[in-house]
């Protein structure tokens, strides 16, 4: 492949085109898989198989091949990943704490070197491809547990994972922009240890449980990040591969209404960053800036409960001590 980037680049413009056409996957998943980002092969891989399937297609060799792409996907992206390893657990019901916490147990046990952080995710309808039957509703699910050398990492994700309308960013005071000493330090942050966690997260999960749109507005947000640091290039990368995301999402879900207006505002906000219009700020920005405030809000309520709790404390240990005081007289 000669110019792999203007390949991926019309990969993502055929979908966007016509989301429905297996083979636009199929082909996306090919370009990823040459640029070594193998999750989101995966990903592609399950999308085509599953608009195969949903576009009446029936030759089950082909959805055989197919599923094994995806699964040779995932299989890579695990064996390259270091900083974290995966744990595959089927359900049939929702997974209670006490079965979540049985489930870590047996993670620490088949996977002592990463324990510093381990993370099962509650949202979780993950579906493998060496039992997935569409034509089965729902087909066997999974709960997927992962596990972290980095504790810092697997507080983020999780933190992130807890949020409807997730925001990417650790950023403390909501009401100043960042330098640009903390956009290069926090576009290194996201781009080469949470979305790739992320991205392989989503090579096993079709559909999204809080919000249709998750997943697509963290890669916007981090579109915003790559722009504020004027790498031009990379943003177009990124925000015609969330059109194509977004083009999609009708097709392996029912959406409420809000999230087809959500999905809507974000496609048109893409379409404008592309062709240069920035009279506005944009959705993704708007999410992100609720975000923040939302954790500033949350981080001043911890700090003064837990400073009255220290006065409270306080207060009674003074009091006993005068009455210990009284009592010696």
């Amino acid at each position: 492949m000669r110019k792999p980037d203007l390949a991926l680049n019309h990969s993502h413009r055929s979908i966007i085109l016509n989301p429905a056409y297996f083979l636009n996957h199929l082909r996306q998943a090919a370009v990823f898989r040459w640029l070594e980002r193998y999750s989101e092969a995966a990903r592609s891989a399950m999308t085509a198989d599953y608009m195969y399937w949903l576009s009446g297609g029936s030759e089950q060799h082909i959805s055989k091949l197919i599923k094994l792409y995806w699964q040779a996907m995932i299989e890579e992206a695990i064996t390259r990943e270091e900083s974290f390893s995966v744990m595959y657990t089927p359900f049939a019901t929702k997974a209670k704490a006490d079965k979540i916490d049985k489930m870590k147990e047996a993670f620490s046990k088949k996977h002592p070197d990463y324990v510093e952080y381990i993370y099962t995710d509650p949202h979780g309808l993950h579906i493998l491809p060496q039992t997935a039957d569409w034509a089965s509703l729902p087909p066997q699910q999974y709960l997927l547990t992962l596990g972290f050398k980095n504790k810092d990492v697997g507080k983020f994700l999780e933190k992130m994972s807890s949020k409807k309308l997730p925001s990417f960013s650790e950023h403390r005071a909501p009401f100043s922009p960042l330098t640009r000493e903390e956009s290069v330090r926090h576009l290194e942050t996201v781009g080469k240890k949470i979305l790739p966690i992320m991205d392989f997260i989503r090579g096993t999960k079709l559909t999204e449980s809080f919000s249709a749109c998750s997943g697509v507005i963290e890669k916007l947000q981090y579109a915003s990040l790559l722009s504020r640091l004027q790498r031009v290039k990379e943003q177009s990368q990124v925000i015609n591969q969330a059109m194509a995301e977004l083009a999609t999402i009708p097709y392996l879900q029912d959406i409420s209404q809000q999230d087809a207006e959500l999905l809507q505002s974000l496609m048109a906000d893409a379409m404008d960053t592309l062709e240069g219009r920035s009279d506005k700020e944009r959705v993704w920005n708007k999410i992100q800036k609720v975000g923040i405030i939302e954790d500033f809000l949350y981080h001043l309520e911890d700090s003064f409960l837990k400073t009255k709790k220290l006065r409270t404390a306080r207060r009674q240990k003074m009091k006993m001590k005068r009455l210990q005081s009284v009592q010696q007289h």
